[in-house]
């Protein structure tokens, strides 16, 4: 029998494991170092033998005020400074390491660099003998982006950015960083639409690449902290104006080097139709129809492209019962404590641990 339906409407939250709030410490006592009243002045950093030796901050003339919103230098020469460096503001994170509050870095460009380095000499010189910390996560919005390139210079790199910030790291010991990577993947669903007369849903896209002019599945990306299945749901939506429910994941293609050099997954779902007219939208497609399946398959494309055949030919099995792909199933996980989907194939002899 065909696979069980599930309501695409119910929207899981975001996933991923977040970091626990703390409340806000300064840098030193959130990494538990033994001196905490140790201040530096910025000439005792710039004179010590640590690595923060580095010369003025090269792309700022003397007298030079930004005006973005934040930040306001007022002077290039950090090491003329003589003020007394405040640590940053921070809380532990599950890599051994630190989460700067973002909105405790200094609106000046010259408080934030010295309280920077003296955060990173005292973690530097202490941290790792009494705390075990050994990488930084540093958190630049959009306001501050002015200070985005002073971090760069004292040794912090990319990790990733989204809208409103910029996220850059730091590893302290000398040794291979083993703080996560960015993202690495992109991921995207295609929805199998076939109704009662055995005839697909399929349209065609107005974008200039390759799949231009090709009758093809409706495909997209799914959004942040949606579910596989509610993607391919929304996807046929917003493209055709067909209501669909999900049946059931029947295949899935990893490729590599794709946007921006990244790997691509493609979620392929098997999504039963609930209303038959097509709306289009007219930004992304040039048109869609209902096509008899010996149609599509007598197709030039599907005739020389044996990725894409395959994947029809599968969806068909499971049409007739032949193949038996993944369903989803909600359940709670002791490892973040949350409700997630598990994608599975349904057998009899795990029924008794599947709620």
């Amino acid at each position: 029998m065909m696979a069980p339906v599930l309501d695409g409407s119910r929207l899981a939250g975001c996933y991923c494991q977040s970091f626990v709030k703390e409340s806000r410490i300064p840098w030193p006592k959130a990494c538990a170092f033994s001196r905490l009243s140790k201040v530096f002045s910025q000439n005792s950093l710039i004179s010590s033998t640590a690595k923060f030796t580095s010369s003025p901050v090269p792309f700022l003339g003397v007298g030079c005020v930004i005006k973005k919103k934040g930040v306001n230098v007022l002077s290039a020469d950090i090491s003329a400074l003589n003020l007394a460096s405040e640590f940053l503001y921070a809380c532990d994170d599950e890599y051994d390491g630190v989460i700067i509050d973002p909105e405790s870095l200094p609106s000046s460009a010259n408080a934030f660099v010295s309280a920077l380095r003296a955060s990173l000499f005292q973690l530097e010189t202490e941290g790792l003998c009494t705390s075990g910390k050994k990488g930084v996560w540093l958190k630049i919005l959009s306001e501050q982006a002015d200070l985005v390139p002073i971090a760069v210079q004292e040794g912090f790199t990319y990790h990733h950015a989204e809208p409103g910030y910029v996220m850059l790291t730091y590893w302290i010991p000398d040794e291979p960083c083993m703080l996560p990577a960015s993202p690495s993947h992109q991921i995207g669903v295609a929805g199998f639409v076939l109704n009662d007369k055995r005839e697909v849903l399929v349209v065609k896209e107005k974008c200039p690449c390759s799949c231009s002019g090709v009758w093809k599945l409706p495909t997209g990306y799914i959004n942040k902290s949606e579910d596989i299945f509610s993607g391919a749901i929304r996807e046929v939506k917003e493209e055709t104006g067909v209501d669909t429910i999900f049946q059931e994941m029947v295949a899935f293609r990893h490729a590599h080097l794709v946007a921006f050099e990244k790997s691509d997954i493609l979620f392929v779902c098997m999504l039963k139709p609930l209303s038959s007219e097509i709306t289009i939208d007219e930004k992304e497609l040039q048109t869609a129809e209902w096509m008899p399946l010996d149609e599509l398959l007598e197709q030039p494309f599907y005739l020389e492209d044996h990725m894409s055949r395959k994947v029809i030919d599968i969806c068909i099995k499971a049409y007739e019962d032949q193949y038996s792909g993944f369903i989803a199933r909600q359940l709670n996980s002791k490892l973040d404590g949350k409700l997630s989907y598990l994608y599975y194939n349904e057998l009899k002899n795990i029924s008794s641990i599947v709620m």
